[in-house]
């Protein structure tokens, strides 16, 4: 054989040595974590989130990668869920980013903040105007990845025992609130606490505190609040949203492959879209049920709604001033929500606004 046909020959026996074999699929590796959720089972929709979320990734990967649920208190007390997956306790947790703004106040962010933006907005601006990108580069400085996990949709101004007319009447008032509003509130005289959801209806009951809030009809109406105190106000101006996050180990979300990345964002927007429907869905029947049992409607005055706005902006203001994180993410947010309703004041609200004025002719 001559020379070059002999090397014409030996590179196609190396290339089909190379090429011509199959490619072997890389195993899947079953994964067990476990994740503590911030709520109890009483919750069902709250609680719910972190099973859908669950059944949906076992679902993917043909039950190789199995998250167990565990409600508040099984592992860690409700509050503690983030800080049970920053040191490793457990891998994932569901809960409220705002409950940790004791670490610092950039984590009520993720959350609700008072006049912030609406639900479809919020969703906007995670997956399009910035909003994951900048809170995971915060998130990071603790050892947590994170995914939105659910959203409550508007909520409820709260339960009180007395009325509340003037802004003077906010004064001395013992509030369960989360977050982040009541720092604000805290301006106006409010003496806020920050209650889990099992321990808010005996300390209603027992007088510690004079009024308190959870999320809307639905929740409230389980947790009994109406027993005890008759008016119920609303808007939450504090909560215009409230998102829901999946706090993953950071170290834990890094090793996994690209595969179940793309499955748990999808599964997180499984039960995303599954609380926000959930709520709208039965919010309205539970509202009617609470009024036919006596429960007082009262909307907030303007002149207390404007006082707190006042002094949600003075917040703002001081904290963007000394906090380079809470700076960056609030502006960013604040930009992007007046952006939307620059939208919204054209198409949105003006349908809502007909449609409701024309209910009784529909």
């Amino acid at each position: 054989m001559k020379r070059r046909n002999f090397l014409e020959a030996a590179g196609l026996a190396a290339a089909a040595s190379t090429i011509g074999k199959p490619a072997i699929a890389q195993p899947t590796p079953e994964i067990k974590w476990r994740l503590t959720s911030s709520f109890p089972k009483s919750l069902d929709t709250l609680y719910g989130v972190g099973e859908i979320f669950a059944k949906a990734v076992a679902e993917a990967t043909d039950n190789k990668f199995q998250i167990q649920t565990f409600a508040a208190g099984e592992i860690v007390p409700a509050l503690n869920a983030a800080d049970a997956v920053s040191n490793g306790t457990v891998e994932m947790c569901h809960t409220g980013s705002y409950y940790y703004i004791g670490k610092d106040p950039t984590f009520a962010l993720g959350t609700a903040v008072p006049f912030g933006p609406n639900a479809r907005m919020y969703n906007a601006w995670w997956f399009f105007g910035g909003g994951r990108e900048l809170l995971n580069d915060f998130y990071k400085k603790f050892n947590l990845y994170a995914i939105v996990a659910n959203n409550t949709g508007c909520q409820m101004g709260g339960w009180f025992r007395k009325e509340i007319r003037e802004v003077s009447d906010l004064k001395g008032l013992k509030f369960r609130i989360g977050g982040f509003a009541g720092t604000v509130l805290a301006r106006l005289g409010v003496i806020a606490q920050q209650i889990a959801a099992g321990d808010i209806y005996p300390a209603l009951e027992k007088g510690t505190i004079d009024a308190a809030e959870w999320v809307g009809p639905y929740d409230d109406e389980k947790l009994g609040f109406h027993k005890i105190a008759p008016y119920y106000y609303y808007p939450g101006w504090w909560e215009g949203q409230a998102t829901g996050h999946y706090f993953i180990n950071l170290d834990k979300w890094n090793s996994l492959t690209p595969t179940y990345h793309s499955i748990l964002r999808n599964a997180a927007s499984v039960s995303n879209e599954w609380s926000l429907a959930k709520y709208d869905a039965v919010n309205p029947a539970a509202l009617r049920r609470l009024l036919a049992g006596g429960t007082q409607l009262r909307a907030f005055s303007p002149e207390i709604m404007d006082a707190c706005l006042k002094a949600a902006l003075e917040v703002y203001a001081e904290l963007s001033a000394k906090n380079p994180d809470f700076k960056k993410v609030w502006e960013s947010m604040l930009a992007f929500r007046n952006e939307q309703y620059f939208w919204w004041q054209v198409a949105e609200y003006s349908y809502d606004t007909y449609m409701i004025r024309s209910r009784s002719r529909t």
